[in-house]
Formats: structure tokens, sequence, C-alpha cells
């Protein structure tokens, strides 16, 4: 029977149910992308000018004052130039770190005259630490000011992971305007702590695409993707690279971002943050690359070794933040009230900052640096500069620093591509390989990638940066190699580089709380035999009302059948509905312990798209990682206690809340 209504025209085919082709363009969505991007990028630029002044009074006119009271040093105002080359004889190692400048902010005006070489690396080592005393003043007042200004502000607003939760509905939508943040930034980069800014500038601009989408009265799948326009919009604007911050808004961890209006969404927000920061800072890029050279193909696999000691920097780099974010660290800090502690990390920081100023605030200038000397550091002063640059890290961000671990991976990569490389040549083996500069690029990009797990955000980075093709061959297996080795020691879950987020501690410590049990579906678990067929299979799973079922040969449970398996299956054609049920599986199981709790539930569940996975009752402890495919001792279809799921997740929430 036909049913009434109008007909299509001739040629037109009804656009079918779930299609996306016949929906309206989203212009209104673009307009609010466009705007947010606007919004980010000149929150970017008024963030990096606070940043530099910031950074020139706290080193330049607070240093030169204290030293002119305590009468150890005159500086003359004209020979504090950020740019300018230190003179190798000039004596101290506080005077190079005044010569050289902090470069924390990257959008410095550019030199009147371009240097053809980047500035070199000032001296390293003892010699003038009493001299160079001035420079623990600037973090210690740094960390006292940050403090007070979070003990009085309390909240700097949501970070990534907390604004998708909003966004989707799941918390309270509770976006801040950036200004605190970014106040809190300046004065934290600004006073030597040693983060960087595109964390701040992210955060911010995901902020702001929330804030913009709650003004707008638009719906969450609209609000999540303005989220991610702010987020490649802040990224975009931070390192000049639009492109890398459109991949970036995708591949985060954090992200859940569907459909193509959001990636049109995203385009737009990135173009007009560059625009406006083009606009406002030039368009001279943040780092002064020198040429890549390629001397052999044969080097690739020197870099796949780059990619391998990336990996461990990359590990120790993310355990040292998560160490510093952890519960036990923080409350013992939570017994000092908060400037103090934010003071004692400065003064921490500046110490270390004695002997090594290239510690102090991001280090571009230091990256340049080791990106233009052809292998001229000695390999101790490198290798002592990565445990200390690392140290620097770790206690900027556990005392409250404010900023982000894109430009501390960024300058380990570049020290230890530096250090690899002379290894590999003059300094070391005597191969016959490229200059150490070389490596220090491809390093950069290495650990980047395996500390954010963001492989394809750091190589379009790097190449956005250099602007050379031949670079992207030894990019692509550093990267990769770097991002698959970190993933598989610390699992799947992103423990991030951009910094604590409270809110979304404080929501999976509610989870972890809980365990796998309180998610258990009601209804038992279809489990089938292997040998059932596929179209058998597919009627039970129908009858029982269910979407998945359990795969078992023999008393063991070999895998898990989805409902998309099975149609796909039967609809390949020529007897597809007489494969096998064993055959229907495309993927590893995925399952867990009951002593598992709702948080490794979650873990399993939204990387990998699932809607359920089996729980089984297995003697000993909970995992330390989330189990993937069948273990040694296989799984005894006995043990299977049922199927945990999103649904029964969210019951188990609702259950707690009104308990």
């Amino acid at each position: 029977m036909q049913l009434s209504g109008p007909k299509p025209e001739a040629g037109s085919a009804a656009p079918l149910e779930g299609d996306t082709r016949g929906l309206p363009f989203q212009w209104s969505l673009l307009a609010w992308a466009a705007l947010v991007g606007i919004l980010t990028g000149g929150a970017v630029v008024g963030f990096h000018y606070l940043l530099g002044f910031i950074n020139n009074f706290l080193f330049g006119t607070l240093v030169e004052w204290v030293l002119d009271l305590v009468s150890v040093q005159q500086l003359d105002p004209a020979t504090v130039e950020v740019f300018s080359a230190p003179d190798p004889d000039s004596g101290t190692p506080l005077k190079a770190l005044l010569q050289l400048g902090l470069g924390g902010i990257g959008f410095l005006p550019p030199p009147p005259a371009p240097l053809p070489e980047p500035t070199p690396l000032p001296p390293i080592g003892p010699a003038g630490w009493l001299v160079s005393w001035p420079v623990v003043i600037a973090p210690l007042l740094g960390g006292v000011a940050v403090g007070l200004l979070r003990q009085l502000g309390r909240d700097l607003g949501p970070s990534l992971p907390s604004l998708m939760a909003m966004a989707d509905g799941a918390a309270p939508a509770l976006p801040r305007l950036p200004a605190l943040r970014l106040l809190a930034a300046s004065l934290s980069l600004g006073s030597g702590a040693s983060l960087g800014p595109e964390g701040p500038s992210v955060e911010s601009g995901g902020n702001l695409g929330l804030w913009v989408g709650l003004k707008g009265r638009l719906p969450p799948e609209s609000q999540k993707a303005l989220v991610a326009a702010g987020v490649a919009a802040g990224l975009a604007a931070g390192f000049k690279a639009p492109i890398a911050g459109v991949f970036f808004a995708f591949e985060g961890a954090y992200s859940a971002i569907p459909g193509r209006p959001s990636l049109r969404a995203v385009l737009v927000a990135a173009v007009a943050s560059s625009l406006v920061t083009q606009l406002c800072l030039g368009d001279e890029p943040i780092f002064r690359l020198p040429a890549y050279e390629v001397r052999s193909p044969l080097e690739l696999p020197l870099y796949l070794g780059l990619g391998l000691v990336a990996s461990l920097m990359s590990w120790a780099l993310v355990s040292l933040l998560a160490a510093g974010r952890s519960e036990p660290v923080q409350r013992r800090f939570a017994r000092l009230p908060l400037w103090l502690v934010n003071g004692l990390g400065g003064l921490a920081v500046g110490v270390l900052a004695l002997g090594f100023p290239q510690v102090l605030g991001v280090g571009y200038d230091t990256i340049e640096a080791l990106l233009g000397s052809e292998g001229g550091v000695a390999l101790t002063t490198l290798a002592a500069l990565l445990v200390v640059k690392l140290l620097a890290t770790g206690l900027s961000n556990a005392t409250g620093f404010v900023g982000g671990g894109f430009a501390p991976a960024l300058f380990l990569g570049a020290v230890l591509g530096n250090l690899y490389g002379q290894l590999l040549g003059a300094g070391g083996f005597g191969l016959p390989v490229a200059e150490p500069p070389a490596y220090a690029m491809v390093g950069m990009a290495a650990v980047l990638a395996g500390s954010a797990r963001a492989p394809l955000t750091a190589l379009l980075l790097l190449f956005e940066l250099t602007h050379d093709i031949r670079i992207v061959l030894p990019l692509m297996a550093a990267t990769g190699l770097s991002a698959v080795l970190v993933e598989r020691w610390q699992g799947l879950a992103d423990p991030g580089l951009l910094g604590p987020d409270p809110a979304e501690e404080e929501r999976r410590q509610e989870l972890a709380g809980l365990t796998v049990l309180e998610a258990l579906e009601a209804e038992a678990p279809l489990v089938l035999s292997a040998g059932t067929t596929a179209r058998e299979a597919l009627r039970l799973l129908i009858k029982a009302h269910g979407h998945c079922l359990v795969v078992e040969r023999d008393g063991w449970v070999i895998g898990v059948v989805t409902l998309i398996d099975l149609q796909r299956a039967i609809s390949a054609g020529h007897g597809g509905g007489e494969v096998a049920l064993e055959d229907c599986r495309r993927s590893d199981l995925l399952w867990l312990p009951k002593q598992a709790n709702l948080a490794q539930l979650e873990d399993q569940l939204v990387p990998n798209g699932l809607r359920q996975v089996p729980v089984f009752d297995l003697i000993g402890p909970g995992p330390t990682q989330l189990p993937a495919g069948l273990p040694n001792n296989g799984l005894q279809a006995h043990a299977l206690m049922g199927l945990a799921s999103r649904d029964g997740m969210a019951r188990a929430l609702a259950r707690q809340l009104n308990s």
C-alpha cells in the first residue's frame, strides 16, 4: 500500500533515514565558528602581549633594579635585547640570559634585520652563580602572584575533557571567559615557569566555543563542534599552524566530535584565528628552522631509533606531569596556602636556573639555538639539560603554575634529537649522517607525538614550520613509532599535556568509586556456539532484543559479535548467511574482570565506540591496564557474569544521586 503524501520530483531521490545529504547546509554554525575563531585569536594576541610585558619587566627592569640596588652589577639597558647574540666573554649566565631573553611568547615583533643564523645557546655552567642570584627573584615573585590569583579566583575555568562533558550534558555547563586563565598563564610563563603557552590558548578557545554555543542556544552537537572549533583556533593561533590546529581538534583523546558540519566549523575557526594573529602579530614563524638535509635514504632506520628514544622521553614527561598532579602529592600541598606552594615552586625553578637558565620560560630561543648549532653544544651539557628541564617542568606543573606541556615536549625533543645526532655523527660513531639540527627537528615532533598522543598533529606542525617535503618520511617514522610505544606502555587512557582538569578528575574519581557490577545489564547475555550460522545468530539476537552476543567454543569464550557484525556478514552475499559465527568477529575481545570500576569501563567503551563489554568472575586483583584480547589462561564461559553497558553506567550514577 502506497503511503499518502507529496511525491518526490522526477530525477530526485528522497533522503534515506539517517542520511545527512538531504539536510540543509549549516550556514549559521559556520558563522558561530567564525566568531569563535575571531574571539580566540583576539584572546591569544592579548595573552602574548601581556606575557611579553611581564617577561620583559621581571627579567629586565626588575632584575636590573635589584642589581642596581645591591650594587652587584650595573647593566646598561641598551644591552638587554631579546634577539641579540650574547658575547661569549660577557661573564655570567644571568647577563647571557638577559641578552638572549626567554623567548617565551614566540610572537615578539621580528628584529629589524633578520639574523642569518639562530641565536647561539648561551653558556651553561656553574661560573658566575653568585652574581646571577637575582634570576631566582622573578620565578619566586611570579609564583606568589599566581598563587594569590588562584586563591582569590578559585576557578580558572574547565579544561577540555570537562568542556566536552558539559556540551554532552553529562556535567553542568559552566564555561568561563578566559581572562583569569590567561592572566595566570601570563604571570606563570612571564616569570619563568617551565611550561608552554599552548595549553591556556587551547583551553581558552574551548571555553569561548562552549560559551558562544550556550549564548546562541545551540543544540549539544553544535556546542561540541564549537568547542572543537575553539580548540583548533587556539592551537592555530598559538603556533601559527592552522592545519595542525584542525587535526588536533579531531585527534585529541578528549574528542568525540562526529560529522562533516563539525569539520567545516573547525576549518573556519582555525582560518579566522590565524588571520587575526597574522594581522596583529605578523606572519613570521615562531621558529626560524634551518634547511632540512637528507644525506641518504638509509638513514630512515636511524630515525626509527630516534622515535624509540623519543618514546622513552615522552613517557618520562607524561609520567612526571601525572605524578605531580596525583592525589598524594596534591594532598600534601593542600596543607599549605596556594601562594606559598606556588612561591616555593618558583623558588625551586629559579634555583635550577642558576646553572641552567635555558629551563626558564617556554624556551623557543633555546630550541632555535639547538636547531642552528651544528653539534657545538657538549654532549654532557645536553644530557644534563634534559634532566633539569624535566625536573623544572614537573615542579612548575605540580606547584600550580598555569601552562601547557607542548612547549616542554618540543624543547626536550630538540635537545634529545641534537644529542642523538651528535652521537651518530662526529661526536660519537662518526657515521655519515645529517647534521644534529636535522635530528633535533624530528626529535621535536617525535616527543610531542608520544606525549600528546597526537602523531598527525606533531607531524603536520613540524611540516608547517619547515615547509620541506623531504622531512615528511623521517617525521612519519619517528612520530608514529613514538606514539605507538607510549600508548602500548600506558594504555589508551591519556593523562594529557594541557594541565590538570579538577572537574574531570573529580568525575573520574566518582566513577572509580563504583564497581563494574553496578553497570551490568539485567538480562543474561546471549551465548552461542562458534559454529552457529550468522543468520541463525541474528534471528536469536533480534528475538532477545540485544545488541551483541558472546561466542564460545568448547566452554571457552573466544569473542563478542555485535548486531552490525552479523548484518555485514549476511550482506556480503554468496552464502554470507552460512558464515560461522566465529568468522564474524571484527576485532579483539575487550572485556573486564569483576574487580574493575566504572572509570575503567568508560575507558573500554568510549575510545572503541562500544555499547557493551563482557564482565568475568576472575580471581585476583583488578587490572592495572585495560585488557584486550584473550589472556594466556583463557576465559571460561561459566565465569561470564554479564554485559556492562553505557546505559548500565548511567543507571549506576543515577542510583548514586538518589541515594
